[in-house]
């Protein structure tokens, strides 16, 4: 094994999609005012918004905008959609349920069952659409970035939105600055290549193992996005791990 692939902890037939999916576990606990994402089937994101209706033992739910928040798409009546959220646990969950009204208000869904996760789902993606820059590794003062987009991130990678041209296997550098947050760096492995418009490419970029402090950290404040709590938790003033 290359330096690259001990760096990155993964093996060679790791690379392709895994289809693979657990058995369903039991239903998370749901409690009003939560952050919830909606997308569909596919994993294409819907809606962010939070759980507004809501009673023990009920198989439907209510979703509403979060403050701040614009109109939601209006999706039709009996579409499937997949309920992601994350638990006070810090333990990532799926719902799949059906729209039983939606408009730019709300999303109010019936039939919600726990959904079985897909292997390469296990890490917490939030959605997030804010400025990045990609650096090769020889950039070590920064003084060269490539801009672009980070869709979503997780403790694992991230997706990347991005004009440049860059190649699987492409070893890279990643400075993002998650809101409030201090930015942060990661290395990290191009493992799929998409484009998703043309001269527009999206990237899966596969993060060199953490360390404990910084998966904690990380994991932290991903939760804090995710449940709208902006307060300041372990930044370093310099803003690196």
């Amino acid at each position: 094994m290359g330096f690259f692939s001990s760096l990155f902890g993964r093996a060679d037939d790791d690379q392709a999609e895994d289809s693979a999916v657990e058995e369903a576990g039991t239903f998370p606990e749901l409690y009003n005012g939560m952050t919830l994402d909606l997308e569909t089937p596919e994993g294409e994101h819907i809606l962010t918004g939070r759980l507004s209706g809501y009673a023990l033992g009920d198989t439907a739910l209510t979703v509403e905008r979060l403050p701040g928040g614009l109109s939601f798409g209006i999706r039709e009546m009996g579409t499937s959609v997949t309920i992601r959220g994350v638990s006070e646990a810090m333990s990532q969950f799926f719902l799949k349920g059906t729209v039983q009204e939606s408009n730019r208000l709300v999303c109010r869904l019936k039939d919600v069952k726990v959904k079985a996760m897909p292997e390469h789902r296990h890490d917490f993606r939030l959605q997030m659409g804010v400025p990045a820059a990609m650096h090769y590794p020889s950039d070590e003062t920064f003084s060269n970035p490539e801009e672009c987009l980070l869709v979503d991130i997780s403790t694992g990678g991230a997706c990347i939105e991005s004009e440049y041209i860059h190649a699987e296997d492409e070893v890279l550098r990643l400075r993002v600055k998650l809101l409030d947050y201090a930015p942060m760096e990661f290395i990290g492995e191009i493992i799929r290549v998409v484009e998703y418009q043309p001269g527009k490419f999206r990237y899966g970029f596969l993060f060199a193992q953490l360390n404990e402090r910084e998966l904690t950290e990380l994991t932290r404040t991903l939760y804090n996005i995710q449940v709208g709590n902006r307060s300041t938790w372990m930044r370093s003033d310099a803003g690196h791990w």
